[in-house]
């Protein structure tokens, strides 16, 4: 051996004595007795539902120190999906019929307002038809009288002034009669409509006969209900009139300008009102309440919530307007032309007789799309009602406990007693968190 060269031992730098050098194990394997353990590999980024070294570990393996159980979706310690520790995470409302059982948005009350009269058209439809139907008679008779040339000058030849008065009064008392038997009939199935949307809120079906057994009994309370807002109608009415005499007399030719703003601000106090009680008929069919019951019960309960029930209201109404006029303008427009064009080639009265035919058949398709319309803005009203109830009164928990326990099947959910009353904001903590939006 040369002095120049170097013990082979140093140079290797290990003992003669040493074994042949260890084998480093792979990642993942259980290392050897007696070995230092393998460097960890180059930090990753976790993949979603993966440990930290992107392998999962084979059946049968446990999992190494650090890492976590394996398992599809499972987010990583550091996500920023999962919530702070000591917190619960987020779980949805249940949603067993037409919304969530929780308060609702304006979006959810729009669908649940169309999912009602989808899923219950015979109580909805029948119901709107049966409160739209004489307005839609006395609108019919009048267009095919104004086609048909009739007038009333007719009846006023060869009889005296006293007869001809007693005549326009009779005809105007009966217009008014049948104007507020369409009012109460209208205010009647406004209340009773409300009975399948309650019953939507946890997927219970409505037919037109059990709507009508379930809202029977408080028929006399909404025909009360009814009665008052004529009575209100005809005092404010009475008021204005004999405001204006009054301003006339008073002010004479500046009484215009007086009159405008007067005018003005008794539609705004109209509005108001009207926005204020707005509730009241639902409240009296599904909480079983009388009538003055209701109109307290419609103020409390649309006290802090003015405008956004306003909002709802002008977003429904010119919804319906625009759909409406989107189906009859298309149906008025087919009738004149067959009118003018198919059978122009007739007599007079031939002629006649198709604009007769073409006019009622108009104010058919006017009924039946008013019978929709109004379903669904009942229906909206309804649903604004519940939602009312469950910011305000805990009505969720109340449904939730009715749906886990599947009480009375065939009545009205929230008939019952109230589970909170005043504030709610202990039971809008997690896990269900607090609502979209509180008014």
């Amino acid at each position: 051996m040369s002095e120049q060269e170097p013990n082979e031992p140093q140079q290797r730098g290990r003992q003669p004595w040493d074994g042949p050098p260890a084998q480093q194990p792979q990642w993942g394997q259980q290392p050897q007795w007696g070995t230092p353990p393998p460097p960890p590999p180059p930090a990753q980024q976790p993949q979603w539902g993966q440990p930290p070294w992107g392998q999962q570990p084979q059946w049968g393996q446990q999992p190494q120190w650090g890492g976590q159980l394996p398992g599809p979706g499972f987010p990583g310690p550091d996500s920023p999906h999962l919530p702070p520790y000591g917190q619960a995470r987020y779980v949805a409302p249940p949603k067993p019929g037409i919304v969530p059982l929780r308060p609702l948005v304006l979006g959810e009350i729009l669908d649940g307002a169309f999912q009602t009269v989808r899923r219950n058209p015979a109580a909805m439809l029948g119901a709107g038809v049966i409160a739209q139907g004489l307005g839609s008679v006395i609108s019919a008779a009048a267009q095919t009288g104004a086609v048909s040339g009739w007038s009333p000058a007719a009846l006023l030849e060869g009889i005296g002034p006293s007869q001809a008065a007693a005549l326009v009064f009779g005809i105007a008392g009966v217009g008014l009669v049948l104007m507020l038997l369409t009012v109460l009939m209208s205010v009647v199935m406004q209340g009773a409509m409300a009975v399948p949307v309650a019953r939507s809120l946890l997927n219970r079906s409505t037919g037109f006969r059990q709507m009508w057994t379930l809202s029977r009994s408080r028929t006399g309370a909404l025909l009360g209900f009814a009665g008052l807002l004529i009575l209100g109608v005809a005092a404010v009415a009475a008021v204005v009139v004999v405001g204006t005499v009054a301003l006339v007399r008073v002010l004479e030719r500046a009484a215009a300008l007086a009159l405008v703003f007067l005018f003005l601000a008794l539609t705004l106090g109209l509005v108001w009102l009207a926005i204020r009680l707005l509730v009241a008929p639902a409240a009296i069919v599904v909480e079983e309440i009388g009538a003055a019951a209701g109109l307290r019960r419609s103020w409390q309960l649309t006290r802090g919530n003015w405008w956004r029930i306003l909002g709802v209201t002008l977003v429904v109404g010119l919804l319906v307007g625009v759909l409406t006029q989107i189906i009859l303008i298309p149906v008025n427009l087919l009738g004149s032309g067959l009118g003018a064009t198919v059978f122009a080639q007739g007599g007079e009265g031939e002629s006649q007789a198709v604009r007769i035919l073409v006019t009622v058949i108009g104010a058919v398709a006017g009924a039946l799309v008013a019978a929709l319309g109004f379903a669904f803005q009942t229906s909206t009203v309804a649903l604004v009602y519940l939602d009312l109830r469950m910011r305000k009164d805990g009505l969720d928990l109340s449904l939730l406990r009715q749906l886990e326990t599947g009480s009375d099947p065939e009545g009205v959910p929230g008939r019952g007693p109230a589970v909170v009353r005043g504030d709610t904001s202990a039971w809008q903590q997690p896990p269900y968190g607090p609502p979209p939006f509180r008014g």
